[in-house]
């Protein structure tokens, strides 16, 4: 049985260090759970991807086994903004943060199995974000993205170039949420080599 990895087939998961690509991404699939606030200190962050996990898996595992399909399951990703976008790229206030978690998850998988996999996973255990979590296409078309390889919290000149150079300098002009995809596990790789898809739908 092949096993898909979307990090290798498809083009939004795919992005060049200190290059700004124009790409058109597919609508796609998601677990999503909402929250708010820092995610380095908030519960409700940890709570989140606690939630996300288990339910992909679960997914993964019974696409292997009852539709023979079987896959990676796809790193981390998050969408952020906030009311005042200063506090996101310049003042980086992270306790002004709304964001959504995410896992990316194939169009074969259905409501149906979502929920029976949340239920599974509900029966394992108590997790406290587990009732927010929700399957829903997100779809972003024309975006412009560009891999960030360090700190997190240095992505702010980046995210400054992105908004105040390129895109208004090729006629674009932002629109939906800011975008990042965690090629890296943050528990495993020094700040300095961590590699973030910064992503940003444009029109």
């Amino acid at each position: 049985m092949e096993k898909i990895d979307f990090k290798k087939t498809l083009a939004a998961y795919q992005a060049k260090h200190s290059q700004f690509d124009i790409i058109e991404v597919p609508p796609l699939q998601y677990l999503m759970v909402d929250g708010h606030g820092d995610p380095n200190t908030s519960k409700e962050f940890s709570d989140a991807v606690e939630a996300l996990y288990p339910v992909a898996y679960k997914l993964k595992f019974m696409s292997k086994l009852e539709l023979g399909r079987d896959y990676v399951v796809p790193p981390l990703e998050g969408l952020w903004w906030a009311r005042d976008m200063e506090v996101f790229t310049t003042a980086r206030d992270k306790s002004h943060w709304d964001w959504t978690m995410m896992v990316m998850t194939p169009e074969w998988i259905t409501q149906a199995m979502f929920s029976s996999a949340k239920g599974i996973v509900a029966e394992k255990g108590a997790l406290s974000s587990l009732d927010k979590l929700r399957l829903e296409l997100l779809e972003e078309g024309k975006s412009v993205q560009t891999l960030h390889v360090g700190s997190y919290d240095d992505e702010g000149l980046v995210l400054d170039r992105l908004h105040d150079e390129f895109i208004p300098n090729n006629g674009l002009k932002m629109v939906k949420k800011h975008h990042e995809i965690y090629l890296s596990d943050f528990r495993k790789v020094s700040p300095d080599k961590l590699r973030t898809i910064l992503r940003q739908p444009v029109i």
